[in-house]
């Protein structure tokens, strides 16, 4: 644990690196500051994601009294994807501060790749202790790491519908998105079922026969 939370630590520091003092004349500190609107949005969603990670992180290992190698293996590949996140997120800032439509397309189709790969390794991680329940802890609900196996897949389709939607629709509606994106997990970070609809609907009684 100590490991992963160091990792944390080091990505959202590299996250703030990609913002600078702009170079501008005298006089023009304000308006520089306001150009680099795109630097500011891109930290705000990797910084965010990056939180409800760590959050998801902490709320999974709770439920663990052991681990192997293979929930070692798995770990590292969630830790290995969210130390991309530093990466697109200075590709989507600088592209969107050029002003070059083709390039601001494909900068945010990358960041949703790396954002659809990091859902993709949660899903790997969540597979691999909801068919381990021996490393567990007893009081966990069996239905768990299950239900986390579906936030995690609708997480690799909704950053693979913002890549798409930014890349032929609008470059800055992906971005949105991508800030969006971390309020679902923020929401859900005590598990899919943990939230209050979610869990109207698995307990709902079976209609009258």
């Amino acid at each position: 644990m100590a490991f992963s939370d160091a990792v944390f630590a080091i990505v959202i520091t590299l996250l703030v690196l990609d913002l600078r003092v702009p170079d501008v004349p005298p006089g023009r500190l304000l308006s520089g500051l306001l150009q680099q609107w795109p630097s500011y949005v891109a930290y705000l969603a990797s910084y965010s994601y990056v939180a409800i990670v760590w959050l998801n992180h902490k709320g999974a290992f709770n439920r663990v009294k052991e681990s192997d190698r293979g929930l070692h293996g798995v770990n590292l590949f969630v830790l290995f994807t969210t130390a991309l996140l530093p990466f697109p997120t200075a590709v989507v800032s600088h592209a969107l501060q050029e002003h070059d439509r083709q390039d601001q397309r494909v900068a945010v189709a990358f960041y949703a790749l790396i954002g659809a790969l990091l859902c993709a390794s949660w899903l790997a991680f969540f597979h691999y202790l909801a068919r381990r329940a021996d490393l567990l802890k007893e009081e966990v609900n069996e239905q768990h790491f299950p239900a986390e196996r579906v936030r995690a897949l609708v997480g690799v389709i909704l950053y693979s519908a913002a890549g798409l939607i930014g890349y032929l629709v609008a470059p800055l509606a992906g971005l949105v998105i991508f800030v969006l994106l971390p309020v679902f997990y923020a929401v859900t970070s005590a598990g899919l079922y943990q939230v209050p609809l979610t869990r109207r609907i698995t307990h709902r009684p079976p209609p009258p026969g």
